[in-house]
């Protein structure tokens, strides 16, 4: 995770020298005390409309003591984090930042420190806030109160887990992922863009963003002149030009590559069908149609077993021409070699937007696109999720579209911008690229069915060791494979960073214990197993709200509870699914200390325990939903 949110400088680690502490009902008798309860109010809302996170609101609490601080100052904003030392929940750690701008100037202000003093005592009225204190260095820390975080906590169980999405600057978003090749089958290559492209997507989403999930397909490069050529001279009247003539789909690929590679002839006249394709012949036109409707088809079998949706786009070579032409008005594309080509500063070999044959490339395509989906799209933020090998080339794509002002020159957190996600690679026990003993690439719909397969064996095996296999259906049991299975190939991926190569490995992903998805789902089992046990009635719980903070691990649970916005937000705006997954898994491990040392049923505290198990369970829910997993509550 990012310093940002999970860790403090070091300097605001040391302990509170001076402290200030306010109670929660702390009432402010300063001039903006009325200004500062309606922002107070503001953030106590009960409605079902998301407040943002913590992080967001404490955010908004300190804008206004900077604004009363500093009058003069008007565009600093807040810099407050997670703290991992033992002085606070947070931290405000603005004081050293404005000494360093105001340090030489006329000002009341004698150190960090008194900057920070001031900034506490010009706090509002917050029920958030149980205290403050100084740290000599003028970091703030702050310690929320317990009764505000039960608060909070029964107000997301009554309006839902969607009050706590997190507010993020962006409206709209294409996630441009998975994109697999036409006239091929997905392969575990595939899986890492499709399962993050997904998640990301569905952070978005829970963040109030309208996504535009695209599945850029059949780009008319040179693979499909060949195929196209190919199937002509397979099925030389073309009345039989589909399934039958292609026959299976990756030995069809294969065939038309090793003709390609072999015969100079059909080579030359695989690249006038692209030519021909782009062109807008009607003839090449239906071919590509029907190949990439018979790909389509098979694409469908993962995205099916992994819960994905996608639209697919490939309309955008109507549009190159204008798009070029408008490059070219710019001044940015010239002549070289036969070819037009933009220079990119930096960069030793140009970006090709029109090869020496006429034809267009990848490069035209993605300049394209990104024109088409800022102007008509009205995208604010384009994502694409492709292998780290790609960077390069994004990073001229994207510097292309600056220098056109189709993107902002700034390159940083201004949007509207474009982002190219990158991913290591999917590597087998031997290091390597994960392929089959044959040294073939492993087919992603085996890969699932295989990971559902040993699920159900081990799920059946357990249950038959306890008597209890009598007691599942066969459709109960599918359907709990599945879930487990395709969830665990899932959340081996996503909980690495995705920058970094992963070694594929059933045995680990199927373990039950340690940091995998078959660990957490059954957790999550658990839980509703404690609160099936307690035969209370949870809806009439929720309405009489009651949760108490008072054990220390009935706090800690709490308190990690209520990041779960924030914990969105970074994983959101840094691109990064990881960060999700570490959250979850220390939700998990959170919890089980708070069961272990706190009992529930049977307890004075069992109303109040078991609406902690429901909120953690929610949240647990949640998480699963944004990682593309399905929870079990059985086991």
């Amino acid at each position: 995770m990012s310093n940002d949110a999970t860790t403090a400088p070091p300097l605001a680690q040391e302990a509170a020298v001076e402290t200030v502490g306010r109670p929660s009902s702390f009432a402010s008798n300063r001039s903006t005390s009325t200004q500062v309860g309606k922002i107070s109010d503001d953030l106590s809302s009960t409605s079902g409309d998301a407040v943002g996170s913590v992080k967001q609101q404490l955010s908004k609490i300190f804008k206004a003591s900077l604004q009363a601080t500093f009058p003069n100052e008007q565009d600093v904003d807040p810099l407050v984090s997670v703290s991992t030392a033992k002085f606070g929940d947070y931290q405000c750690n603005n004081a050293m930042g404005m000494w360093s701008k105001i340090k030489g100037k006329s000002t009341e202000f004698s150190n960090p420190n008194s900057i920070g003093q001031a900034l506490v005592k010009n706090l509002p009225a917050s029920e958030m806030i149980e205290s403050t204190s100084v740290a000599k260095a003028g970091f703030i820390n702050i310690i929320l109160s317990n009764a505000w975080i039960a608060k909070h906590i029964e107000r997301m169980l009554l309006n839902g887990i969607e009050t706590w999405a997190p507010i993020i600057p962006v409206k709209r978003a294409v996630v441009d992922f998975s994109s697999p090749n036409i006239a091929k089958e997905m392969h575990v290559g595939h899986l890492r863009s499709t399962i993050i492209g997904d998640t990301l997507a569905r952070m978005l989403e829970f963040s109030n963003v309208e996504v535009l999930r695209r599945n850029h397909v059949g780009d008319w490069g040179t693979q499909f002149g060949m195929l196209i050529e190919y199937l002509f001279e397979m099925s030389p009247n073309g009345e039989d030009a589909g399934r039958q003539a292609i026959g299976d789909l990756q030995d069809f690929y294969k065939a038309s590559k090793k003709k390609f590679d072999e015969d100079a002839s059909f080579k030359e006249k695989a690249q006038k069908a692209v030519v021909r394709l782009q062109g807008g012949e009607l003839k090449y036109r239906n071919a590509w149609k029907e190949i990439c409707e018979i790909s389509r088809r098979e694409f469908a079998q993962v995205y099916q077993r992994l819960g994905v949706h996608l639209e697919e786009k490939s309309f955008y070579n109507p549009y190159i021409p204008d798009a070029i032409r408008e490059l070219d008005d710019k001044g940015l594309v010239v002549e070289s070699e036969g070819a037009r080509v933009i220079f990119i500063e930096g960069q030793q070999i140009p970006l090709i937007v029109v090869k020496s044959d006429g034809g267009y490339n990848y490069a035209s395509t993605d300049l394209t696109a990104i024109r088409y989906r800022l102007r008509e799209e009205k995208a604010e933020w384009i994502i694409y999720v492709t292998d780290v090998g790609q960077q390069n080339h994004f990073d001229m794509v994207f510097s292309a579209a600056r220098r056109a002002s189709w993107l902002p020159e700034s390159v940083g957190s201004s949007f509207p911008k474009a982002s190219h996600v990158g991913f290591g690679l999917v590597l087998g026990a031997d290091g390597k690229r994960f392929r089959t003993r044959s040294s073939e690439v492993v087919r992603l719909v085996d890969l699932l069915d295989e990971a559902k397969n040993r699920c159900r064996k081990e799920l059946e095996q357990r249950l038959e060791n306890h008597g209890k296999l009598g007691e599942w259906t066969g459709q109960e049991l599918e359907k709990t494979a599945e879930a487990v299975g395709y969830g665990a190939v899932k959340y081996a991926d996503l909980k690495n960073n995705r920058l970094t190569n992963y070694t594929f490995s059933f045995d680990q992903m199927l373990n039950d214990k340690g940091n995998t998805a078959v660990y957490l789902l059954y957790a999550h089992a658990r839980i509703c197993s404690i609160i099936r046990k307690s035969n209370r009635d949870l809806e009439e719980l929720k309405k009489g709200g009651g949760i108490s903070l008072s054990h220390a691990d009935e706090r800690i649970l709490g308190l990690h509870l209520v990041r779960f916005a924030e914990v969105v937000e970074e994983a959101c705006l840094n691109l990064l699914p990881n960060v999700l997954c570490e959250y979850l898994y220390n939700l998990s491990e959170t919890f089980t200390r708070f069961y272990t040392s706190c009992q529930v049923i049977g307890s004075a505290e069992e109303s109040s325990r078991l609406l902690l198990c429901e909120a953690t369970a929610v949240v647990m829910r949640q998480c699963f939903e944004l990682l593309g997993i399905e929870p079990v509550y059985k086991i």
